[in-house]
């Protein structure tokens, strides 16, 4: 399934979105933003491969007082960092999360949340990454999330 960069792009990230996760995951109804899997061209300092997710907001992903809930923030993070790794990867690798930490910063309510997905070092059998979610309403931070993720043999 790895294919060439040339063959790569938001189009076969937008195919593993709706292909490989689970259908409750689907259900969240994500969309890819931005994708990133080549640096820009001159200055790269500090780039990293990533992706930018959308959580539309909805009313079922809401707890009691109409705040999202933070299984579902945790479950977005984490989707959102499979997709970053499939950009530092330049293709889909069978994958496993091996640790998730998340500080919840402040309640979101009645906003799509946006997850802004990095890999701060891929290995041959590790990953680890940062995710920031932030309100769309009002692009704050709502948690910031560190991950680790295991690569499979595939």
């Amino acid at each position: 399934m790895q294919q060439h960069a040339g063959d790569f792009g938001i189009d076969e990230a937008r195919r593993v979105l709706g292909d490989v996760f689970a259908p409750w995951v689907q259900d969240l109804n994500l969309s890819i933003e931005q994708f990133d899997f080549m640096p820009p061209s001159g200055n790269a300092d500090g780039w990293q491969p990533g992706a930018v997710l959308r959580m539309p907001f909805s009313e079922r992903l809401c707890r009691n007082g109409g705040i999202v809930c933070g299984q579902a923030l945790m479950a977005f993070a984490d989707t959102a960092m499979v997709l970053a790794n499939l950009a530092a990867n330049k293709g889909y690798r069978p994958m496993t999360t091996v640790d998730q930490t998340t500080h919840f910063m402040r309640a979101v309510t009645a906003a799509d949340v946006l997850a802004d997905a990095r890999v701060v070092r891929l290995g041959r059998t590790m990953s680890f990454g940062r995710v920031t979610l932030l309100s769309a309403a009002d692009n704050k931070s709502v948690a910031m999330v560190s991950s680790a993720f295991a690569m499979l043999p595939g």
